[in-house]
Formats: C-alpha cells, sequence, structure tokens
C-alpha cells in the first residue's frame, strides 16, 4: 500500500569532518552529487545528475533503484546560491529546499537542511540516509 502525500517540514543538521568548500562542491558538481544522492539502494547513473548553481538554474537528479530499476526524478530551480555557504531551490510543486553551510572552524562543517515538500513520512528517512552516504564521500 502506498502512503499518502502530504506537506511535510523536514529539518536535518548534520556536522561533517571536511572543510565547508568541500561540502559545497558535493552539492554543487554534478558528478560528486551523483555520487551519495538518494537513499541507499539508489544510484544516479552517469550523466543522471544536472547541478547549474545559479539563481534560475536546474537541479536535476535521476535516480535509480537497484532492485527494480524504479526512477526517481528531483527537479527544481535555484532561487539563491551564496557560495559557499547557501543554496535554495524550489521544486513544480512549490516545495522548498535550504542548505546552509557553516564553517566550524576545524575543518569541519555543520549542515543544516530544510525543506517544505509534498512527501511521504519516509522522506525524512530517505534525506537521512542520503546524508549517510555524503559524509562517506566526504574524506
Amino acid at each position: 500500500m502506498s502512503e499518502t502525500l502530504a506537506r511535510r517540514e523536514l529539518r536535518i543538521t548534520r556536522v561533517f569532518d571536511a572543510p565547508r568548500e568541500r561540502v559545497w562542491r558535493m552539492w554543487t558538481d554534478a558528478d560528486r552529487l551523483a555520487t551519495w544522492w538518494g537513499k541507499r539502494g539508489w544510484n544516479t547513473p552517469p550523466g543522471g545528475a544536472i547541478v547549474d548553481a545559479r539563481p534560475g538554474g536546474t537541479f536535476r537528479v535521476r535516480s535509480v533503484a537497484e532492485d527494480d530499476g524504479r526512477e526517481m526524478v528531483t527537479e527544481a530551480v535555484f532561487r539563491e546560491v551564496l557560495a559557499p555557504e547557501r543554496l535554495v531551490f524550489a521544486d513544480a510543486g512549490g516545495g522548498v529546499a535550504t542548505v546552509m553551510l557553516t564553517d566550524l572552524g576545524d575543518g569541519r562543517t555543520q549542515m543544516r537542511f530544510h525543506t517544505t515538500v509534498h512527501a511521504s513520512r519516509t522522506a525524512e528517512a530517505g534525506m537521512r540516509s542520503a546524508f549517510d552516504r555524503l559524509a562517506e564521500q566526504l574524506p
């Protein structure tokens, strides 16, 4: 049985053992984004990500499920890009995501992620899984 999609607000804060500029590149370089985007069991094939990190630019990622080949596309438009600390992007359904990166001064970066999207209750678990994958790609 599939879950009903509802407007949800998600807030996730993580601290990464990596400089802010490196975390920024993981969000804004399409090839790097493709290495971690999506929950475990989903991958982004070569060429499956487009990141044009400028106001009005495209954020698009096509993820494929390892087990059955299902596809999921995340598509948004950047509203705000303030390197290397803030990204804001919005999807066609009115969902808005904000990524704030704070340099902690010791080679670590705090990432605050906030989004309001139409999603199932499992969306937060999926985002947390993706951010675990991001942490693994940073060292």
